[in-house]
């Protein structure tokens, strides 16, 4: 089960008897617009694209920097953090003298001296994976891949089968151990069948890729290409589709791990296991007919062939730190081919960014001290509330569901627990040896050290103070199985958390997000797990009839939608994320116009009242140009949709919508009442 990625604010007034003239004073003065009106498009029309309307303006202004495939609010923020924030505090480190070896600032200051040593790593060469090598090129049977891919594995090198680690879907208090699978390295199946010219290029260009790499290694292996290509494309028809991944009840399937071990009998699961030091006398299985089909793939694929994917998988996995032929190779395609990236960026901001990547713990405490106040906290704990709230109001509204079930979304929705900015307390990566010399090596390193916190997890008691992501993020996820939202400190900050605009602005924004997150619980996936986070069915049969019913209008809806020439939306693998915007929106609408009763109505800023400003709110944090490219792979992998249509697409849905914009019949985004999908 993966994870799923509102401010309630008042003057204060202190001159009561001011009178009303002097208040309204006040309040002009101390709030900031918090949106940009030369974003819009003014020759558009709000009600046919309000994408277009409200950020056309933006667009223009805006184009792609060369080192990226899609740029918006997301990438501006997350490179403002990582190229200005993290660089800063990087270079404070860097400038100390007598680091204590094994400290934070030991680690961080030699890691990113070691990624910025070119020198050396052109000299190393493939020296530090001359071990690994070795082994490879020594199998001499199916059985004698089994321990090698074990080690990779703890390097984070795929193979066919993939381990994880968490918390038991029906017995949430307890980490278990899961089967996954892995191993293609386009990383979906569908670009291994599609037959469009654009996916028919990619194919042909992975061929290249594979070949140039498997040359700049010095291997003297025949058409590497397409024989990895061949491979793996008879892989990808054994896995599950992204779709069918998203179900938590087909892809739960627990067993003794003497019947998981007789599934794929000639690879040898015990020593693949055993060399990933793994103990455990169950694990889950992702998909049972998959492990059977593999074996008899494998057993009937040539070992070279295996040992040449095998070596494709180490490449793969340690490109970004080779000498910078072999950066150059992999960029040309994983970034150009796949997502349309026109350019590296310098060697500086790719250190910072693996820095991150590697120890993105220690720089996030370093990060949440100095760019996260505690009063902010505060703020977002109180905006959090208020969305429970007016959640809490809209199930008691529901017509489609019965009482009973009501009773249970409540419990759910009372048990919802939060994290906000960053953990209360910090783990200790102290034994991870850095040095500032062997890049590879650390990256071994740290791997080895996330690969025993992991396997040490299994069978014993879930941390519910664990963080998924780190707090320089700018993401948010929702956690089914601790039944919890989480807000990093990275994503709590301007566009979509502004302390100085008004109100309106942050509700389309911050607390849209947070609505969000709120209603992955109840979307298609969230909605099979109760309130302590078990996969259990809490809906009478009636009730789970009318969700269904209504989630598959909304999987229709979106999959008629065409975001590129020949590529329609996959309504079923983004209705989750689908859901959670339409609920988002609903929620933070109406928590708006709860926090405004009794009060004067705000008034207008550049023009615009505050049930448009909260929608342009909302557009402002998806506004993003994209590569043709990045597209493409996003509808084809992507559970979230395009950022034009996570604007537009829940919009017509919303009557709110049409009145704040006077939206007419004829309008394209204007919906009749009979056609709108109401969920939550």
């Amino acid at each position: 089960m993966k994870l799923a990625a509102i401010c309630y604010s008042t003057l204060a007034v202190t001159l009561l008897l001011s009178g009303c003239k002097k208040e309204k004073e006040e309040s002009a003065t101390e709030k900031v617009a918090g949106f940009d009106i030369s974003s819009l498009d003014s020759t558009a029309k709000a009600c046919d694209d309000f994408d277009n309307y409200a950020n056309g303006g933006w667009k223009k202004k805006n184009p792609i920097p060369g080192t990226e495939s899609r740029w918006g609010a997301f990438g501006i923020l997350d490179k403002e953090n990582k190229e200005v924030r993290l660089k800063g505090i990087i270079g404070e480190i860097t400038k100390l003298e007598d680091r204590k070896n094994g400290s934070e600032e030991q680690q961080i200051a030699d890691y990113y001296q070691s990624f910025l040593d070119t020198a050396t790593i052109e000299k190393r060469a493939l020296e530090p994976m001359k071990p690994y090598l070795d082994k490879i090129n020594g199998v001499k049977s199916l059985k004698d891949l089994s321990p090698v891919s074990a080690e990779l594995q703890k390097l984070g090198v795929e193979s066919v089968i993939g381990f994880g680690v968490e918390g038991d879907l029906k017995n949430s208090k307890i980490n278990a151990l899961y089967q996954i699978q892995q191993g293609l390295s386009l990383g979906e199946k569908s670009y291994y069948e599609r037959m469009d010219s654009s996916t028919l290029n990619v194919r042909k260009e992975f061929v290249k890729f594979v070949d140039k790499m498997f040359e700049l290694s010095g291997f003297t292996d025949a058409k590497p290409g397409q024989t990895i290509l061949d491979f793996e494309t008879k892989l990808a028809k054994l896995q599950l589709t992204n779709v069918e991944l998203r179900d938590p009840v087909k892809t739960y399937n627990k067993m003794a791990f003497k019947d998981f071990e007789k599934l794929v009998p000639d690879f040898d699961l015990k020593t693949y296991a055993d060399k990933q030091d793994i103990k455990t006398d169950t694990l889950i299985v992702q998909n049972k007919p998959y492990l059977q089909n593999l074996n008899s793939l494998l057993k009937t694929t040539p070992l070279a062939t295996l040992q040449q994917y095998t070596k494709l998988q180490l490449l793969l996995r340690f490109a970004g730190y080779l000498p910078k032929r072999f950066e150059l190779e992999d960029f040309r395609f994983f970034a150009t081919v796949m997502r349309g990236t026109k350019q590296q960026r310098s060697r500086s901001e790719k250190a910072i960014r693996s820095t991150d990547n590697l120890l993105g713990m220690p720089l996030g405490k370093l990060f949440s001290k100095k760019y996260f106040p505690e009063d902010d906290k505060k703020k977002v704990s109180e905006m959090i509330e208020n969305v429970r709230s007016v959640y809490g109001e809209r199930i008691d509204k529901l017509t489609w569901m019965s009482d009973s079930t009501k009773a249970k979304a409540h419990k759910k929705l009372k048990a919802f627990t939060y994290k906000i900015g960053y953990p209360d307390k910090w783990k200790d990566y102290s034994s991870i040896k850095i040095a500032p010399d062997k890049l590879i090596e650390n990256v071994v390193a740290a791997s080895l050290f996330k690969h025993k916190e992991q396997v040490d997890k299994i069978g014993k008691e879930v941390d519910k103070k664990d963080w998924l992501m780190t707090p320089q993020t700018v993401n948010a996820y929702y956690n089914p199985l601790n039944n919890e939202v989480v807000f990093p400190a990275g994503i709590l900050q301007p566009p979509f958390y502004n302390r100085d605009a008004d109100d309106a602005i942050n509700y389309g924004g911050i607390i849209a997000v947070i609505g969000h997150e709120f209603t992955h619980g109840f979307d298609d996936q969230g909605s099979q797990f109760d309130d302590e986070g078990n996969l259990k069915n809490w809906w009478t049969v009636s009730d789970r009839a009318n969700f269904d019913k209504l989630t598959k209008k909304y999987i229709d809806y979106f999959s008629g939608i065409e975001a590129l020439v020949g590529f329609k939306i996959n309504g079923a693998l983004t209705i989750g994320e689908n859901v959670a915007d339409l609920g988002g929106l609903t929620l933070a609408y109406y928590a708006l116009e709860k926090s405004l009763k009794g009060k004067t109505e705000p008034a207008a800023i550049d023009g615009f009242n505050w049930k448009q400003r909260f929608f342009l709110g909302w557009a402002q944090v998806w506004h993003m140009n994209t590569t043709n490219e990045a597209l493409r792979n996003q509808v084809q992998t992507d559970p979230h949709s395009p950022a034009k249509q996570r604007i537009n697409g829940p919009l017509p849905h919303l009557k709110e919508f049409q009145s704040a914009w006077n939206c007419a019949s004829g309008n394209k985004m204007a919906l009749p009442d009979s056609a709108r999908i109401v969920i939550w």
